[in-house]
């Protein structure tokens, strides 16, 4: 049995969740999600907890019982308290600006970058420099973050570049680094 398969969804009370055989529909006060499961588990409500079973012992079934569980609960999460992804600027003259709901990126191009949000998607930004991406569905929180940091990943040798907070960067030595050695 899949151990993250098996825990139950507890339903916080501001949310509702309608189960339409595999399509599940959550609705909440941050907004309202909706996911078509596959066909290989069953999703049932009792009371203020949603339970996902296999529909059967094959590999499908036991492979798609965790993930679709994790799917549901963070469909749950998201609409009723939503999720934020923090990314960080380093560099000279980098910098970051909420422009109506539009961030607009100065990264050292001959342009500024601006970066129009998807729906459900809010941009905050913290002394220029560290960009908050907020909403409730966590795939498209990741998925806009993930753009943002594309804008100009960190590079290797100063580390300059977007990078999410807390995340490590490899630094190589530059040419510098290999003198002595015969």
């Amino acid at each position: 049995m899949s151990r993250i398969g098996k825990l139950p969804i507890t339903i916080p009370a501001k949310v509702q969740v309608n189960i339409d055989g595999t399509k599940v529909l959550v609705k909440g006060p941050k907004g309202e999600l909706f996911r078509d499961l596959p066909p290989y588990v069953i999703v049932s409500q009792e009371g203020e907890i949603l339970q996902v079973n296999r529909r059967d012992e094959s590999r499908t079934s036991r492979q798609m019982h965790g993930l679709c569980r994790t799917l549901v609960a963070n469909m749950v999460e998201g609409v009723s308290k939503g999720f934020q992804r923090r990314l960080e600027i380093q560099g000279v003259g980098y910098r970051a600006q909420v422009q109506g709901r539009n961030l607009i990126l100065n990264m050292g191009y001959s342009h500024q970058v601006q970066i129009v949000p998807p729906e459900g998607i809010q941009f905050a930004v913290e002394n220029n420099t560290n960009v908050i991406v907020s909403g409730y569905d966590k795939e498209e929180v990741g998925n806009t973050a993930a753009k943002i940091r594309a804008v100009r990943p960190p590079e290797p040798y100063k580390g300059k570049g977007i990078r999410y907070a807390g995340e490590m960067v490899r630094r190589k030595a530059g040419k510098t680094g290999g003198k002595g050695k015969k």
